[in-house]
């Protein structure tokens, strides 16, 4: 006990306390900004942290990616616009409440969800750390192949009306995703003869064009509408529309958990990201409510917790391969073992036995930071719930703004706006002919994880027999199948009983 009073002196010092209250509200101003995001974010932030003691260095990091990864719900449920793609189905799921009256409830839950999913996942990072790394380093091609394909199937789902709209959807996505150098040969491959797009089509610009600038053509000549969602996004007036009631926790509780898990489970697998993790507890909840198409055209606060959890469930747990092996789960730990290499420390099992107060006091300052993340964000939210009150003839001009400094700044300059724009089109059109864009953003995600895994299987394969020496791979393909199986039952029934009414 003795031995472990100067880590608690350490990490809840002043000093260090206010690197973590400077970085928390920087990063929440950052996520909230399209295309800046927790990378981004923390990225520009390593050469601040030059002179800092390491634990102050890594505790200011830290801060900037909680801070940011729950910012970035800020403008997904207010403009429909995500911080990041990871927002999306906050974006989905919220900015309809928003429509309604409802802001500060989502922002609320959002805040609440985002907290939770983060103490969570920070949580058994402190706790199984080691023994969870040592299971995902486990986790080869063959077995990433199995869970991708399982994914992709699951993914498809979520078109609810067609789920062979949603396979076209997400196929295409993982079509687009093959765009640039072959990864073998480092042949151009759908590149069209242009060098911008030989390190593939940039996330950012892809996600903003087909969510926020496809809303936003929708919505062109439209203009008393966007009088009436701006009398609405100020608020209905009622008490039960600005806070989240019993029931909504209630209705969320189950979503929360499962986002927890999900984000946690998401994070500790280096490779899949926190958009992965998102969407496949929005996903989830989804199916499980019931309510299908509804979540997007109403607004689900469940969907919101279920969203917002698992985004950031992943970033605490992606730390835990990096902490245990020196192995990056994720961009936010890439960053992090520069900001280790700074202050001369290499990441890995060596970690706990030379520095062990250090990641001690990094475990301490991570939950002081999400504590300063619950304060900042439900007392400051009255200040970017205040963006609901811009005129619907600034609305327009200001999301797209927005559009094009994301594009900008994450798509390599003015290449990054042309594709945001390409993408706004094709968004458009799939939003009008019911094909969905959720899936295609998914499959665009996931599609070089696949494509890697899936060749890296081939050479490894070479005997159907062979699988067997691999069961988590049998079981998630086991489980595609079934999924394919049940999801076109389940929309042969739809159908019938729509037939028969």
């Amino acid at each position: 006990m003795e031995s472990f009073l100067p880590v608690l002196e350490s990490a809840f010092a002043p000093g260090n306390l206010a690197w973590i209250l400077f970085g928390v509200p920087l990063g929440y101003l950052g996520g909230g900004v399209p295309g800046l995001g927790k990378g981004t974010a923390t990225a520009v932030a390593i050469p601040l942290t030059f002179y800092l003691s390491p634990l102050a260095a890594i505790a200011f990091l830290v801060g900037i990616a909680k801070g940011s990864t729950a910012g970035s719900a800020v403008s997904a449920i207010l403009l429909n616009t995500p911080g990041e793609p990871s927002s999306t189905p906050t974006a989905m799921a919220g900015y309809p409440l928003a429509r309604a009256g409802k802001a500060q409830k989502a922002l609320k839950m959002g805040l609440f969800a985002s907290v939770i999913g983060d103490l969570f996942s920070t949580i058994v990072l402190i706790l199984v750390a080691q023994e969870l790394a040592e299971y995902a380093l486990g986790i080869g091609p063959v077995e990433l192949t199995g869970i991708l394909a399982f994914s992709m199937v699951f993914i498809a789902g979520l078109s609810g009306r067609s789920m062979i709209k949603g396979l076209i959807a997400g196929l295409f996505g993982i079509l687009v995703s093959c765009v640039g150098l072959e990864v073998e040969t480092g042949s151009p491959r759908l590149t069209f003869g242009m060098i911008e797009v030989y390190d593939g089509l940039p996330l950012i610009p892809v996600a903003i064009g087909m969510l926020a600038l496809s809303e936003m053509m929708i919505q062109i000549g439209q203009r008393r509408r966007l009088q009436e969602e701006a009398d609405l996004l100020r608020g209905s007036g009622m008490r039960e529309d600005r806070i989240v009631t019993l029931g909504d926790w209630r209705r969320s509780a189950r979503a929360i958990l499962r986002g927890c898990l999900i984000g946690t489970g998401v994070g500790i697998l280096p490779g899949l990201g926190a958009s992965v993790g998102s969407f496949l507890s929005y996903g989830a909840e989804r199916k499980a409510s019931g309510r299908g198409a509804d979540f997007e055209e109403t607004g689900a606060i469940e969907g919101v917790a279920a969203a917002e959890s698992a985004d950031n469930a992943v970033v605490p747990a992606s730390f835990v391969p990096l902490f245990a092996i020196g192995i990056p789960g994720s961009v936010i730990a890439a960053i992090l073992i520069g900001a280790f290499t700074i202050q001369g420390i290499t990441p890995g099992p060596l970690l706990f036995l030379e520095n062990r107060d250090l990641i001690l006091g990094v475990y301490m300052s991570m939950i002081a930071a999400s504590l300063f993340l619950l304060l900042i964000g439900y007392f400051g939210q009255n200040v970017f719930a205040r963006i609901v009150r811009i005129s619907p003839a600034l609305v327009m001009p200001i999301v797209v703004f927005l559009c094009c400094l994301g594009a900008y700044l994450q798509g390599g300059g003015a290449f990054g706006i042309g594709v945001m724009v390409v993408f706004g089109v094709i968004g458009f059109f799939a939003k009008k002919y019911d094909f969905s864009f959720v899936t295609f953003l998914i499959g665009f995600v996931i599609g070089p994880s696949f494509e890697l895994s899936l060749r890296q299987t081939l050479g490894l394969v070479t005997d159907i027999s062979e699988l067997l020496d691999h069961p988590v791979a049998l079981a998630f393909g086991a489980l595609a199948v079934f999924g394919v199986w049940r999801l076109t039952v389940l929309q042969r029934r739809q159908r019938e009983a729509i037939v028969g009414d």
